[in-house]
């Protein structure tokens, strides 16, 4: 059976119309799931007897199961989840003084091979479905209703490439902005990517206000190469000229990330060519730390540095921020924790 999860509200309408009930039945089961957030179709009070036993014979409303949480003391949970087919998936909900933002997961495992992250260490397993995506967020959001909170931001900058899930992140991107769900809205979310150039010109066209996020994490072609395999496939240049089509298009501002490491990208030639690659363009540094992999030979960038950095950038009227530290006492790293884990497993054989 299929999970109920897996439908956008327009593919269920259109479900509902295929069997000969109405189409506003899939408005009334969306409410009943992410806006009552109830765990069983026998809850759904004010749905027809009869749609509740087709529902019940037809899909399936399992969430994820969880096997690990870990909680920092700064409030960062980072919550290991393991799948039907037996992979691990990870989500990371960060506090802040905003509110409660989560970090979600697009693939298994990654492709892109950058330096530094462990994400794509064991390559892309595969995609997530559209249940694996929204059920991230919603576990999360079940276990903040305990405190009587709620998740204000959605960051797609967990696990794997966002754009290489392109179809199943659009739909997700719809159904968690749904005005009668969890009604997150659009400018409360991002989508970040490694650079996939026909792929921001594509998300241009894209209706709802979503931001988007380039990690970019050097200023040049020479070090980008050797920090990203994918800047050999879309150069700087290439992904710069995307960037501007996608504002000229949207007039949205992109956030440029960038994960300072240690003697690498932090250096004052380093600012001074970040300076002169993005002069002029309407975007926005944010200066990361970063969190150390033990499998990785990178390390952090001392505080004092990364504001010496942070402070060439601002004084070239750059707009810049460097982010606060989250879950540094925990498997913070993305797809750390997934890693651990997998190794357990291998040492166990």
């Amino acid at each position: 059976m299929n999970s109920i999860y897996n439908y956008t509200l327009e593919e269920l309408g259109n479900y509902f119309i295929s069997i000969g009930d109405k189409k506003f039945r899939a408005i009334q089961i969306f409410e009943w799931l992410y806006r009552s957030r109830v765990n069983s179709f026998d809850e759904m009070t004010n749905v027809p007897k009869k749609a509740i036993v087709h529902l019940k014979e037809n899909f399936t409303m399992d969430l994820l199961t969880l096997e690990r949480l870990q909680v920092s003391s700064d409030g960062t949970r980072k919550y290991l989840f393991k799948l039907s087919d037996g992979h691990f998936i990870e989500s990371v909900l960060m506090r802040h003084n905003y509110g409660n933002s989560i970090c979600v997961t697009s693939e298994v495992g990654c492709n892109m091979g950058c330096a530094f992250c462990a994400s794509g260490e064991l390559g892309c397993v595969r995609r997530l479905t559209l249940e694996e995506m929204v059920l991230q967020v919603l576990t999360v959001q079940k276990d903040l209703d305990k405190e009587g909170s709620r998740i204000t931001n959605v960051v797609v900058m967990g696990i794997g490439e966002p754009f290489d899930n392109y179809d199943v992140l659009l739909k997700f991107l719809t159904v968690i902005n749904y005005a009668k769900g969890l009604e997150i809205g659009a400018r409360h979310i991002t989508v970040s990517t490694c650079g996939i150039v026909p792929k921001i010109k594509e998300f241009a066209e894209f209706p709802l206000q979503i931001n988007l996020a380039l990690s970019l994490h050097a200023p040049t072609n020479e070090l980008r190469n050797k920090l990203m395999k994918i800047n050999k496939a879309y150069p700087i240049e290439e992904v710069m000229e995307a960037i501007k089509y996608y504002y000229d298009k949207t007039n949205r501002r992109v956030t440029f990330e960038y994960i300072l490491l240690h003697g690498i990208n932090d250096t004052k030639d380093c600012a001074k060519e970040l300076i002169k690659l993005i002069r002029g363009m309407n975007v926005y540094v944010n200066l990361i730390p970063y969190n150390e992999v033990s499998t990785k030979p990178f390390k952090t960038t001392p505080h004092i540095e990364a504001e010496e950095f942070f402070s060439i950038l601002h004084k070239a009227g750059i707009n810049v921020t460097l982010r606060m530290e989250h879950g540094s006492d925990i498997d913070a790293a993305c797809g750390q924790l997934r890693a651990k884990r997998m190794r357990e497993d291998i040492n166990d054989l």
